[in-house]
């Protein structure tokens, strides 16, 4: 099974290759497939009703198997699919759709977001001729469950409204729109496979427009246990903090991974001030309290370990 894998990856890098635009397609949807049916389907519902008013074409990036791509084919049958081994990285997963997109622009989301109806059409209007770099705003829509309130908090608290509209410094990764042609010039950055910052701090060096507007919204309906939100968490924080280091001395990966000692009661108050300071969800804030400081323990642990041994395979298992 190993050896099939790294066969059908070895496939995929020699045709990772932007194609010709084909079909009139205005915006490609990419949303990589990770987390399961359920979520996948209340997305693909919302993506579906964009089709209103934009032209568009959705590519799903699989890597749940056999059975996910024919419940998807059978329920959405305009919705393209690229199958990948269950160990495909998301940035990898995004890298692979990304080449296949037909549309002149294109969008990413995740497999449990849920957009309104006239979000394609904003995300473009939004975007106009230009190389600009749209992102919008997260909410949470997993309201019914405090883990899922805390999760949301403790991840997504930079994203929600009120934020400033214009330039930025930052998008969020789920809920942003790319002129094609500029992420064809970006290939080599995008093939170094990380995370949607590392992308967006190459277009902000070379100048390239990064603009935020926060009515352009999106909902973000994950559900969690307390357990597989604290491996979550750990798990990026390991994938980014590894990344980050790569190549570094042993005395600047130790010298980092010390210093992440002090990251829970830093990520704690922040998160804090950051929702006090937009003045809502203050109850469900108060409520989280003892989630949200058990979660940012993991996120600092995720980091400690990846600056000493490294992110191992744990982006692969991020979801």
């Amino acid at each position: 099974m190993a050896s099939a894998n790294a066969n059908t990856l070895e496939r995929q890098d020699k045709a990772i290759d932007f194609k010709p635009l084909s079909g009139h397609a205005e915006l490609t949807i990419v949303i990589p497939l990770v987390n399961g049916l359920t979520d996948l389907i209340g997305c693909l519902e919302a993506v579906e009703r964009q089709r209103e008013d934009v032209a568009i074409d959705v590519l799903v990036v699989n890597r749940l198997g056999e059975g996910a791509r024919e419940e998807v084919l059978r329920r959405f049958p305009a919705t393209r699919i690229i199958d990948t081994p269950p160990e495909t990285t998301i940035p990898r997963m995004r890298r692979l759709a990304f080449a296949a997109a037909h549309g002149r622009s294109v969008a990413v989301i995740e497999d449990h977001v849920i957009v309104p109806r006239g979000w394609a059409r904003q995300l473009l209007e939004a975007q106009g001729n230009g190389d600009r770099v749209i992102g919008g705003s997260v909410e949470n829509a997993a309201t019914d469950h405090l883990v899922d309130w805390a999760a949301f908090l403790c991840e997504y608290s930079h994203c929600m409204n009120p934020l400033p509209s214009g330039r930025a410094e930052w998008l969020t990764g789920n809920n942003t729109i790319y002129p094609r042609e500029l992420l064809e010039r970006y290939g080599q950055v995008i093939g170094e496979e990380k995370w949607e910052n590392h992308l967006h701090d190459a277009l902000c060096r070379d100048g390239v427009e990064l603009v935020c507007r926060p009515e352009i919204q999106v909902g973000h309906k994950k559900h969690y246990s307390v357990q597989e939100y604290l491996s979550q968490r750990f798990l990026y924080a390991r994938s980014y903090a590894g990344a980050r280091v790569q190549g570094a001395s042993i005395a600047r990966r130790f010298s980092y991974g010390l210093a992440a000692f002090a990251l829970p009661p830093l990520l704690f108050f922040r998160t804090l001030a950051r929702i006090i300071s937009k003045r809502r969800h203050i109850a469900k804030l108060v409520q989280s309290l003892p989630l949200l400081a058990l979660f940012v323990s993991s996120w600092a642990a995720g980091e400690i370990v990846g600056y000493w041994a490294g992110s191992g395979n744990s982006l692969s298992r991020v979801r």
